[in-house]
C-alpha cells in the first residue's frame, strides 16, 4: 500500500509540474510567473424584489479583522485539527492528504472528502474565482505555493480565519464570535471554540440556531479529532462534551426582510461551489419573488398583532401566490436579532383543526356533497394497543348530538364529524390528498390525523392550501426568480411548472365551504370586517391550546400564519383570535392597491341552498340556511320535510271514529 500511494504521490507531482509549465506556456490570464496577483475586491450580492426594488445586500459589514493574538489559542487549535491537521508540517499542497481523498473517493465511488489544504482555500478565497475548472483548480495549487513562499504560516492562517462563512451572515471568527455567543474571539471558551471550527464544512447543516443537536455532534467531532492529534486529552475532551450548546443573539434592530436574505445566503452556500465567496465577490444580483409592499404589510401586520402578547411568543408568516407558487412575503419570527430560527421554512407543528381541509378535500373528491349529514356524537374507535380512542368538540359541550351537513362541520370546525370521515375513507387516503396538494413532512396514519396532530410547517400549509385557492393547481414555492453575476451571465433561471392535482370542482367546493368559516356561525366570522373581500381559511388550534394557526386564501394570495413558542409549554389561544387578525390585517393591506377579485366558478358547478338541520334542499320555512356548491347532478331536489312550505304541508283528517 505504501508503495502504491508513493506512485500516486510521484504521479501527482508530475502532472503539477506538467500544469505550472502550462500555465507559463499558454500564458493562463492572470498569472505571472512568481507574482501573487492583487486580491479580489469584494463585489457583495444584491438582493431585489419582484419589482426590482432593492431588498438588501450581503456585504463586508459582516465581518470584522482580528489578529491571531486577539483569537482564543483553542479555536486555533481546533480549526486547524479539524481542516488541516499537517497545516505546519506542508508547503501549501498537503500530497498525503490529496492522496488519502483520492483512495476514500474511488473506494466511495464519488467524492466525499476533499484535500485542500488551509493555504489553498485561502489562495482561493483571496485570488480566484468560484468556478470548478482545471485551470483554476492548478491557479489555486500555484498561489497556494506562492503564499508558502512569502507568507509565514501565521500570516496565513490569520488571513484564513477571518475569510471563512460561518454561517447567518458571519465571515470570519470575529464575527460569528459576536453572532453566536455575544462576544468577542478571544473570549471564546474552549466548547464555543470547537463549535465554530465545525461550522465551515457546512455553515446551515450544523448551525446552532438551526439545527443544536447537530452543531453539537459537530463540535464532539472536532474535539475528538483534538485527542486524536494529541492536543487535549480524552478526559478534557469529555469534559468539555458535556457542556450544552448555548448561543445568546445581539438585540439590534432587525434589518429588513432579515429572514429572506438570510435565506437567500444559505441557499447560494448550499447550492453552489464556494458559495460564500461568490456571495462576497462576485457582484451576484439575486432578483426575488418577494413584493416588498406585501412584505412590509406582514412585518406590520405582525408586530401589531403580537405587540399586546407574551415577549416570548413567536411565530411565523407565508404567504404564497397560489398558480405560480411564488413566495410574496415571509416572516421567520418575531425578531431577528432575538431568534434566527426561521419559522416559517422549518418550523414543525402541529395545525390543528387547520389540517382538516385535506380530509374533506378527499371525501369531496371520492363523492360526498356539502349537504351530506353526519352525526356528532360520542363514538369511541379501539387501537391496537389495547386504549380507545374517543375524539371531542373543542366547544363548551364536547358534542353537539345531532347531526351537521358537511359544511355546517367544517364552518364550526367539529372533530368528530372529522374524525369520523378520515375513519370512513381511511387515514391513508387522507395523506394521500394533503401530500398530493404540497404536504412534505412525514405524516402519521392515525384517526387523530383529522385533527392536525401531525408535524407540519407553515410554507407547507400555504403551499397545500394553493391548489384550492388556484382551481385545483400546485407549483413548487420558489423564493428566487433569477441569479446574475457581474458579468450579467445568469447563473440560475425559475422555472414556473404549475401542475393539476384536484378537480377544479373539488377545488371551488372546498373553497364554498371554507368561505363559510368567515362568514356567521363560522369559526372566523369575525375577521371578515377586517379581510374586507372574498376569502376562504381555516382556524387551526392544537391540544391545550399550545399552537394557534389560521390559513387563508383570496384567489391571488395564500397565505400561513402560525403562533406559538419555541417551547410549546404554555397555552398560546385559538387560531382564530391569535393568527386569524395577522392575516385578516395582513392580506388587506397587502392587496389594498390590486381590485377585488372572486373565486372563479368551474363549469359543472351549481349553487344551491340547504337546510342546516337536514341537508335536503331548503324550503322558506327552514329556520337556518346554507347556500353551498356541488357538482351538478349532486345538489338536493327534494325540499326539506323538516320545515315544510304551507302547499306541500300535510294536513291531518279528523278521525272518524270520533264523530257520528
Amino acid at each position: 500500500m505504501f508503495k502504491v500511494c508513493k506512485w500516486i504521490g510521484r504521479i501527482f507531482i508530475i502532472f503539477f509540474l506538467i500544469g505550472i509549465f502550462n500555465i507559463v506556456l499558454l500564458n493562463i490570464p492572470g498569472c505571472s510567473w512568481g507574482v501573487l496577483p492583487a486580491p479580489r475586491l469584494p463585489f457583495p450580492a444584491q438582493i431585489f424584489d419582484v419589482n426590482g426594488q432593492l431588498i438588501g445586500s450581503i456585504d463586508e459589514e459582516n465581518r470584522e479583522e482580528v489578529a491571531l493574538e486577539e483569537v482564543a489559542p483553542f479555536f486555533l487549535e481546533a480549526i486547524v485539527a479539524i481542516e488541516d491537521s499537517r497545516f505546519y508540517e506542508h508547503n501549501g499542497i498537503d500530497f498525503r492528504a490529496v492522496i488519502r481523498a483520492l483512495v476514500t473517493n474511488f473506494k466511495k465511488g464519488r467524492i466525499v472528502e476533499g484535500g485542500s489544504t488551509i493555504t489553498q482555500q485561502t489562495a482561493k478565497n483571496l485570488y480566484l474565482t468560484p468556478e470548478r475548472t482545471w485551470n483554476r483548480k492548478i491557479k489555486e495549487l500555484y498561489y497556494a505555493m506562492l503564499l508558502e513562499n512569502q507568507l509565514t504560516k501565521q500570516e496565513i492562517l490569520q488571513l484564513y480565519i477571518n475569510q471563512i462563512y460561518f454561517g447567518h451572515g458571519a465571515y470570519g471568527v470575529q464575527m460569528a464570535a459576536r453572532t453566536f455567543f455575544n462576544k468577542t474571539a478571544n473570549n471564546l471558551t474552549a466548547a464555543e471554540s470547537a463549535l465554530l471550527a465545525g461550522l465551515t464544512r457546512s455553515p446551515r447543516n450544523y448551525s446552532p440556531f438551526l439545527n443544536p443537536e447537530s452543531a453539537r455532534e459537530r463540535r464532539n467531532v472536532v474535539l475528538n479529532r483534538m485527542v486524536e492529534l494529541g492536543k487535549l486529552s480524552a478526559i478534557e475532551a469529555e469534559q468539555i462534551k458535556k457542556e450544552p450548546v448555548q448561543v445568546v443573539n445581539q438585540e439590534r434592530p432587525s434589518p429588513r426582510a432579515a429572514y429572506i436574505i438570510d435565506e437567500i445566503r444559505e441557499y447560494i452556500i448550499t447550492n453552489y461551489p464556494d458559495g460564500a465567496s461568490m456571495l462576497n465577490n462576485d457582484g451576484l444580483a439575486i432578483y426575488t419573488t418577494i413584493d416588498l409592499q406585501m412584505q412590509e404589510a406582514a412585518e406590520k401586520a405582525f408586530t401589531n398583532g403580537l405587540a399586546h402578547l407574551d415577549s416570548e411568543l413567536n411565530g411565523a408568516l407565508v404567504a404564497i401566490e397560489p398558480m405560480t407558487g411564488h413566495i410574496k412575503a415571509m416572516l421567520g419570527g418575531r425578531n431577528y436579532r432575538q431568534s434566527k430560527f426561521n419559522r416559517a421554512f422549518q418550523a414543525k407543528r402541529q395545525p390543528g383543526s387547520a389540517f382538516k381541509p385535506f380530509v374533506y378535500t378527499a371525501v369531496i373528491d371520492w363523492g360526498y356533497t356539502p349537504a351530506r349529514m353526519v352525526q356528532c356524537e360520542p363514538v369511541a374507535y379501539p387501537q391496537p394497543d389495547g386504549t380507545v380512542y374517543a375524539p371531542k368538540d373543542f366547544s363548551k359541550s364536547p358534542y353537539h348530538y345531532c347531526g351537521l351537513t358537511l359544511k355546517e362541520a367544517l364552518m364550526v370546525s367539529d372533530n368528530v364529524i372529522a374524525v369520523r370521515l378520515n375513519q370512513e375513507i381511511g387515514p391513508s387516503t387522507t395523506i394521500k390528498y394533503a401530500e398530493r396538494m404540497g404536504i412534505q413532512s412525514e405524516l402519521g396514519p392515525y384517526l387523530s390525523l383529522a385533527l392536525g396532530t401531525s408535524e407540519v410547517t407553515p410554507l407547507e400549509m400555504a403551499a397545500a392550501f394553493s391548489p384550492l385557492a388556484s382551481g385545483g393547481y400546485y407549483a413548487e414555492p420558489t423564493l428566487i426568480l433569477r441569479i446574475t453575476n457581474r458579468a450579467g451571465q445568469v447563473l440560475e433561471q425559475a422555472q414556473t411548472r404549475p401542475r393539476a392535482v384536484l378537480d377544479a370542482r373539488t377545488a371551488y367546493i372546498i373553497t364554498d365551504m371554507l368561505q363559510g368559516v368567515l362568514q356567521p356561525g363560522g369559526t372566523a366570522a369575525h375577521l371578515a370586517p377586517l379581510v374586507g373581500r372574498p376569502a376562504a381559511g381555516k382556524t387551526g388550534t392544537t391540544q391545550e391550546r399550545r399552537d394557534a394557526w389560521f390559513v387563508g386564501y383570496t384567489p391571488e394570495l395564500v397565505t400561513a400564519v402560525y403562533i406559538g413558542y419555541d417551547q410549546p409549554d404554555r397555552p398560546v389561544g385559538v387560531g382564530g383570535s391569535v393568527a386569524g387578525p395577522i392575516w385578516a390585517n395582513f392580506t388587506r393591506e397587502a392587496l389594498k392597491t390590486k381590485p377585488v377579485r372572486y373565486f372563479t366558478r368551474p363549469p359543472g358547478i351549481v349553487m344551491s341552498e340547504i337546510c342546516a338541520e337536514s341537508g335536503a334542499k331548503a324550503t322558506f320555512n327552514c329556520p337556518r340556511r346554507l347556500s353551498a356548491a356541488f357538482r351538478e347532478g349532486t345538489e338536493p331536489l327534494i325540499d326539506c320535510s323538516i320545515h315544510p312550505t304551507f302547499e306541500n304541508q300535510t294536513v291531518p283528517l279528523p278521525n272518524p271514529g270520533l264523530f257520528p
